[in-house]
């Protein structure tokens, strides 16, 4: 019998059995997740499965955030914001309100997830969690309301699609680069219903912000989770971040004899910025290819490239600049940790020097609810991880995704630019000494 991918290995033990790729498992849940949009339905379906008096399988590993319609847009948004207050007040959960940030933010920044848990959150991007060596995978909001209940779903253990990549990046690529690559070579649904391994040297080498960045946007490829192994990186950032200590076993690395459903292999130094062209993210080329493309508004943030490294490099290109005649930057930090980080370090002063508005900490324009929409006709250079038809505001827009160097970059010339043309920085990992209460 052949060894076991780290998916294999996490459903094994979270059901109790030697499971392989392509069985179904009932598998016992270590947190759940829902948000503004998708808990109220999660709610019903709960009272719906177990009655009024019931109670959470675990309130302590149970977390509700208000994020999306953030503040309320309207009379229906507030009226479903109210309803996560009320749920988690009467259940006992985790709440966090308006301004505290992204559910996966919030989550990594206060140690909901460590490696080898399995989470499910009513969210696509629930994959992000694999970036600290966890199985978090989206599901739908009558699943979770029937998981809040139960403590445990069935699932159909993925087969794995491995993305090797070795050696030193070049400045001016980043994770968000490697992604789009990935995704725009396997195509939207190339990796559907199976795991995203990421592996090689120049991953390993990646600060724990930037494997979130290729865990997160593994949905964009359809896949069911996106995992990094965790190692000692892992362990310091989150025992510097949470204060507790952690342990990592054989199970959170495939095994060298593991099968895959394909490898897919990299050389760094061979791959240039990369930009998804409108409007699908498997549209992704080279940087080149669309530079000199006008551009209307510049999105800094979302679950993908919203945290405080991601704006700082951002302003750092924009340090005693302003932005390009016409356009529009807005910056939305991913959680009041990076709020607050901001405001600290000199960067909320550099943006907003620059011409840039920056927001309450949340999910702002991603899906095109409020706090900065497109309009017909307008452009968008976004750090975003969609970029669907109508997805930041107007049908008749257009939204382009890079890595936060390229918004940078492009913020000063007020089209597309190669991020290769500045001055670039990498940063290692900020930890928090404060996080959302």
């Amino acid at each position: 019998m052949t060894g076991k991918t780290i998916s294999e290995k996490l459903l094994s033990e979270k059901s109790g059995t030697d499971a392989r790729a392509g069985d179904y498992v009932e598998a016992e849940i270590d947190v759940a997740m829902a948000h503004d949009i998708t808990g109220p339905l999660a709610f019903r379906t709960f009272h719906e499965v177990t009655g009024e008096d019931a109670e959470l399988f675990a309130p302590d590993r149970t977390v509700f955030t208000i994020d999306h319609h953030a503040p309320a847009d309207g009379v229906q948004a507030a009226n479903n914001h109210n309803a996560v207050r009320e749920f988690a007040a009467e259940h006992g959960a985790h709440q966090f309100d308006v301004g505290d940030g992204i559910c996966h933010a919030v989550l990594v920044e206060e140690g909901f997830v460590t490696p080898g848990d399995l989470v499910i959150g009513a969210d696509s991007h629930s994959t992000t969690y694999g970036g600290i060596g966890a199985f978090g995978t989206g599901v739908g909001s009558t699943d979770l309301g029937t998981a809040l209940a139960t403590g445990d779903l069935w699932f159909r253990v993925p087969e794995t699609m491995r993305f090797e990549v070795e050696g030193d990046l070049q400045d001016g690529v980043y994770a968000k680069d490697l992604i789009l690559k990935f995704i725009g070579d396997v195509g939207f649904d190339g990796c559907t219903y199976m795991a995203a391994e990421y592996a090689g040297s120049t991953v390993e080498s990646l600060p724990i912000h930037e494997r979130l960045v290729l865990s997160n946007m593994a949905i964009e490829m359809g896949g069911k989770a996106g995992i990094v192994a965790p190692d000692e990186r892992t362990e310091r950032y989150l025992e510097r971040q949470t204060g507790n200590e952690i342990e990592l076993g054989d199970h959170l690395r495939s095994d060298e004899d593991a099968t895959y459903d394909s490898v897919h292999t990299y050389h760094a130094s061979d791959l240039a910025p990369q930009v998804s062209k409108p409007s699908n993210p498997e549209n992704a080329v080279d940087v080149t290819d669309v530079e000199g493309t006008e551009i209307d508004q510049l999105f800094v943030g979302t679950c993908t490239n919203g945290r405080y490294e991601d704006i700082k490099i951002v302003a750092d290109i924009l340090e005693g600049e302003e932005l390009a005649p016409n356009v529009r930057m807005i910056v939305v930090p991913a959680s009041k940790s990076v709020y607050r980080h901001m405001l600290r370090t000199g960067v909320f002063e550099t943006l907003t020097d620059a011409g840039a508005v920056i927001e309450n900490a949340g999910c702002g324009p991603c899906a095109g609810y409020h706090q900065g929409v497109l309009g017909d006709g307008d452009v968008c250079l976004a750090t975003a991880n969609r970029n669907f038809p109508g997805r930041e505001g107007s049908m008749d827009s257009q939204v382009y995704l890079s890595s936060p160097a390229t918004v940078g970059a492009s913020a000063l010339y007020g089209e597309i630019t190669d991020p290769r043309r500045v001055q670039t920085k990498r940063y290692d990992d900020t930890v928090f000494s404060e996080v959302p209460s």
